[in-house]
């Protein structure tokens, strides 16, 4: 984990700052033990950067990556769904995926990552805005894993220019992203961009990897077993 923010000793999950967007944003930077590594964007859910996601960037960190979580919501943490909605009702999509693409520069320039391109995780909201950044970037993004990713306009977009191997996670039984919708984006995908694509599917609901979520839906044995898929994922494709 490193410190490079006075931001830290006001909120822990924001310890780096980096230029994006024409501004200052923030993150959770964490390191792994042997100082250097692959380098991977975690974006949160729309609970905003919780103690949840800063551990799924020390977890990353465990397996050998730099994992860099940027704060969306500006330290804002919602604490039920009305607050989370609003949260990422209020969000400029545009900006926040500019933002994101500074993350990513902040990345690629940062002494401890390996490589000329990066991976990105994310989770609900941050599921969509995984496969946007890949969109955006391009060659930068290497392997683009959406967890359960609703919003952020992915739906509709255009993935001909999509050039990162995209890894997805998605519950069969999500009230919030119907998985007959999942299985038409994993589809589309692999029709507009020829890009390597799988998609997981597995017997639990929304946000089944999250095991402090507010909707009671954790499983065990899905986020174990989508862990594990991913960590391969990011290491087969980023080195």
């Amino acid at each position: 984990m490193a410190s490079e923010s006075a931001a830290t000793q006001e909120n822990p999950r924001q310890n780096v700052s980096f230029p994006s967007n024409g501004h200052r944003a923030h993150g959770y930077l964490a390191l792994p033990s042997t100082g250097r590594g692959p380098g991977v964007i975690v974006i949160q859910e729309w609970w905003g950067l919780t103690d949840h996601i800063a551990g799924i960037a020390d977890r990353l960190a465990a397996e050998g990556f730099v994992a860099l979580a940027p704060d969306l919501f500006g330290g804002r943490v919602a604490h039920d769904a009305d607050e989370a909605g609003s949260l990422m009702g209020s969000l400029d999509t545009a900006a926040a995926a500019r933002d994101l693409g500074g993350a990513v520069d902040y990345l690629l320039a940062h002494q401890a990552v390996t490589g000329d391109a990066v991976g990105a995780v994310g989770f609900c909201m941050g599921g969509g805005f995984v496969l946007l950044l890949a969109l955006q970037q391009g060659r930068k993004i290497a392997a683009a894993v959406p967890f359960y990713g609703v919003g952020s306009g992915a739906q509709a977009a255009d993935f001909s220019g999509l050039t990162a191997a995209v890894q997805g996670h998605y519950g069969e039984q999500d009230a919030f992203f119907p998985v007959e919708d999942a299985r038409a984006l994993e589809a589309k995908i692999r029709a507009e961009s020829g890009a390597p694509v799988e998609f997981f599917y597995y017997p639990a609901g929304h946000a089944f990897h999250n095991d402090e979520n507010h909707l009671g839906t954790y499983d065990a044995d899905a986020a174990r077993t989508a862990w594990e898929r991913t960590v391969s994922f990011l290491r087969a494709r980023l080195g």
